[in-house]
């Protein structure tokens, strides 16, 4: 393509996930990525950034690999955000923090 590449560029940083950008990874990358997906630059703050690419018809989305952003995609399962806005960053949830279980037989010694 010789045209010149208009979209708008986004870094993503985890905490700025959403689901409509998870699920377009999902997509992308089924099995995971592997290092030859992975693109590295410098940001802003001439900081070494590696990341992924994923793009819509307007965007050009640049997430930051992450442990935590493995862990995500491994468990993505696009029922779990159909009470979110699909840019809501609040909807996709940190996978070290564990929810309590409902079925736990926790006992509270106070």
């Amino acid at each position: 393509m010789n045209k010149k590449d208009n979209r708008k560029r986004v870094i993503v940083d985890f905490k700025k996930l959403t689901p409509e950008i998870l699920g377009l990874l999902v997509e992308k990358y089924p099995d995971g990525y592997d290092e030859d997906d992975i693109i590295s630059f410098r940001n802003a703050k001439n900081e070494l950034v590696e990341a992924v690419e994923v793009n819509t018809e307007d965007t050009k989305y640049l997430i930051k690999v992450s442990t935590k952003l493995v862990k995500t995609m491994e468990n993505y399962d696009e029922d779990d955000y159909e009470d979110f806005d699909s840019d809501d960053p609040e909807a996709v949830q940190d996978p070290d923090i564990v929810a309590p279980d409902e079925d736990s037989d926790e006992i509270d010694l106070d």
